[in-house]
């Protein structure tokens, strides 16, 4: 990360979810916004519709399609990632995986990243940590000591309505200082 001014940085969010609206796609990218604005990060956010149909049908990642294959660039060429999943029976959807298998175990190292789940109550809530955060553990990822679920009450219209989660939100934002010191929105404008 040396020798990029902050405003070089990428931040990439992925969520887990083929539905839209999604409340999963919708967290994802508040986090992403918010980082944004506190590190001066260009972000993008995708789901698994961006990803497209080759996914499923991928037993390599040189089976993608362009469109795939430029997402999977996206997510390992960021400076940071925000990983969201919808819970499904206490897990991450199958193709979430398979997207996640497609990419080199190296590509993640070191790499800080934010979790996050959706699900319908708080019966899911510890699925960020005995299923997301073990599975980039594999990749030796950072991922960020503050996980953030969210419930359908967390949201309203699919917009984050929730204070309590936004406090959570506001914290694990907090932690990326540790790999971005003293980026504020002050000085991303500056550069």
């Amino acid at each position: 990360m040396r020798g990029k001014t902050m405003s070089g940085f990428k931040l990439v969010g992925i969520a887990g979810s083929f539905n839209r609206p999604s409340k999963t796609l919708a967290l994802v990218r508040h986090v992403a916004e918010r980082a944004s604005v506190r590190y001066g990060f260009t972000s993008k956010t995708y789901d698994l519709h961006d990803v497209g149909p080759s996914l499923g049908s991928a037993l390599w990642r040189k089976d993608l399609d362009a469109q795939a294959r430029h997402v999977v660039d996206e997510i390992v060429q960021a400076d940071a990632l925000i990983i969201g999943s919808p819970t499904y029976k206490g897990s991450y959807p199958g193709h979430f995986k398979h997207l996640i298998d497609l990419i080199d175990p190296h590509e993640l190292r070191g790499k800080p990243i934010i979790i996050t789940a959706t699900g319908g109550g708080d019966r899911h809530a510890l699925m960020v940590e005995h299923q997301l955060r073990p599975l980039f553990g594999f990749f030796m990822a950072h991922t960020l000591p503050t996980a953030v679920y969210a419930s359908d009450r967390d949201f309203t219209d699919y917009t984050v309505s929730s204070d309590a989660l936004l406090a959570r939100i506001n914290d694990v934002i907090g932690e990326l200082a540790a790999f971005f010191p003293g980026a504020s929105p002050a000085l991303a404008a500056a550069e």
